[in-house]
C-alpha cells in the first residue's frame, strides 16, 4: 500500500503564465517579484531561480529578512535583491553591503545609521514615503530633508527609488487609492528618479500605479488579490493560474451511523447514514483549524464536505451514503480546481495566510 502524505506541487509553467500576465498588464515596468515568508510558501529559492531563467526573468526579487536574502545568495541568485523593512541594526549594513543587496529607508533610526556608517561600498536604496497607509514609510513633509541626505550620502548609491504602499489598491471603489497615488505624485513631482508604486492589486486595478517598477506577491502564485471577487470569477478566470496545488491521501474511509458524534468534541453528527473519509492533512500541515464545516475538498471530479473539527494531522470529509471513494484517493485542498481564495473565504481567513502556513514537513513537489 503507497499513500500520499501532504504534498504541494509547484507548477513552475504556471508560474510563468502569471508572470506574462503581470507584464501584459504593466508593459513599461519592471519587476521586483516579491519572495518573502519562503515565496508565500511556494519554496524561495526555487521560485527565484524559475525567474531567473529564459524569457520570463524578473528584475529584481524582494524579501522581508536578511536571512532570505543571504540564502537566494548562497543559491546562486545573483539579481538585486532588496530588502522590504530595511535593515535592523549597524551590523547588517555590512552584510548588506558585502553581497551587493538593497535596502529600504522608512525612518530616522534608519537614516542616521546608514548615513554615518563607514562602508566600502555605498548601498542602492529605496526612500519609502507614507502616502496613507500609515504602516512603514516617512511622512511627506520630511521627503526634501531625505532625499538630500541619502543624495548627498558617500554611502548612498547614487540611483535612488522612490516608493510607497497602496493599502487600499484590493477594493476598485474605495478612494484611498486615488489620494495615494496624487499624494504620490505631489511629493515626487520633477525628480528623474525611478518611482513604485504598485502591489500585485496596484497591477491588476490601478494604472495610473505602475510607474518604472511593479512589486508583485499574490500575482506571481496565480491568485486574485482583489477584495471582491466571487467563487465563479475565480474558476473563470483564465488569465492567472495557481501554481500551488495541495493535496493529500484518503487514509481511512467507515461508514457512521445518524446522529453519530465525528471529531473533536463532537462537533458534527450526520443527519443520516453516511460514509467518512479521513485525510492525512491538518493544522499541522497548515490546513486552517479554523475552517468550518461545509468547506470545500475536491475528491474524485466532486466536491465534498470538510465535517468535524479540523486535527493536527487529519481532517474528515462527509463522502455520502453511495460513495466509491477508497483508501489512496487523491484528495485536493486549493489548487487549480479548487481556489484557494474560495477555501480561505470558508476558513475566515485570506489566501496569504494559507499559503504562508505550509509547514515544513509538507512535501513539495516541482514540476
Amino acid at each position: 500500500m503507497t499513500l500520499r502524505t501532504a504534498t504541494a506541487t509547484i507548477d513552475l509553467q504556471a508560474l510563468i503564465n502569471n508572470f506574462s500576465y503581470i507584464k501584459q498588464k504593466a508593459p513599461d515596468s519592471k519587476v521586483l517579484a516579491v519572495l518573502k515568508a519562503n515565496a508565500y510558501g511556494h519554496g524561495l529559492e526555487c521560485i527565484a531561480k524559475a525567474l531567473s531563467q529564459f524569457d520570463h526573468q524578473a528584475d529584481a526579487f524582494g524579501v522581508a529578512r536578511l536571512d532570505e536574502a543571504l540564502a537566494l545568495r548562497t543559491a546562486g541568485i545573483n539579481k538585486p535583491i532588496v530588502l522590504l523593512e530595511g535593515f535592523f541594526n549597524i551590523e547588517d549594513l555590512d552584510v548588506i553591503a558585502e553581497n551587493n543587496l538593497q535596502t529600504i529607508i522608512h525612518s530616522q533610526e534608519q537614516l542616521i545609521t546608514l548615513c554615518t556608517a563607514k562602508l566600502e561600498n555605498p548601498v542602492k536604496v529605496w526612500l519609502k514615503i507614507d502616502t496613507g497607509m500609515h504602516r512603514l514609510g516617512i511622512n511627506p513633509e520630511e521627503f526634501q530633508y531625505y532625499y538630500s541626505q541619502l543624495t548627498t550620502s558617500k554611502n548612498v548609491d547614487s540611483s535612488i527609488v522612490l516608493m510607497s504602499h497602496l493599502g487600499c489598491a484590493d477594493d476598485t471603489e474605495n478612494k484611498n487609492t486615488d489620494k495615494q497615488i496624487a499624494l504620490f505624485e505631489e511629493v515626487t513631482d520633477g525628480l528623474s528618479d525611478n518611482k513604485s508604486l504598485a502591489n500585485s492589486a496596484g497591477i491588476d486595478a490601478w494604472y495610473s500605479s505602475h510607474y518604472q517598477w511593479v512589486r508583485p506577491g499574490l500575482l506571481l502564485y496565480g491568485i486574485s488579490p482583489m477584495q471582491k471577487i466571487s467563487t465563479t470569477q475565480v474558476f473563470s478566470h483564465s488569465s492567472l493560474v495557481p501554481v500551488m496545488t495541495l493535496q493529500s491521501s484518503i487514509i481511512a474511509v467507515r461508514q457512521i451511523d445518524k446522529e453519530e458524534p465525528v471529531g473533536y468534541g463532537g462537533a458534527w453528527k450526520s443527519d443520516k447514514i453516511t460514509t467518512i473519509g479521513v485525510i492525512a492533512i491538518g493544522y499541522g500541515d497548515g490546513y486552517p483549524r479554523h475552517a468550518i464545516n461545509g468547506t470545500p475538498v475536491l475528491l474524485n471530479g466532486r466536491i465534498v464536505p470538510l465535517v468535524g473539527r479540523v486535527s493536527m494531522d487529519m481532517i474528515t470529509v462527509d463522502l455520502g451514503d453511495s460513495s466509491k471513494d477508497k483508501v489512496g484517493d487523491i484528495a485536493t485542498l486549493w489548487g487549480k480546481d479548487l481556489p484557494v481564495e474560495e477555501v480561505a473565504t470558508w476558513a475566515t481567513t485570506i489566501p496569504y495566510e494559507l499559503l504562508c502556513n505550509i509547514s515544513r514537513r509538507v512535501q513539495i513537489s516541482v514540476k
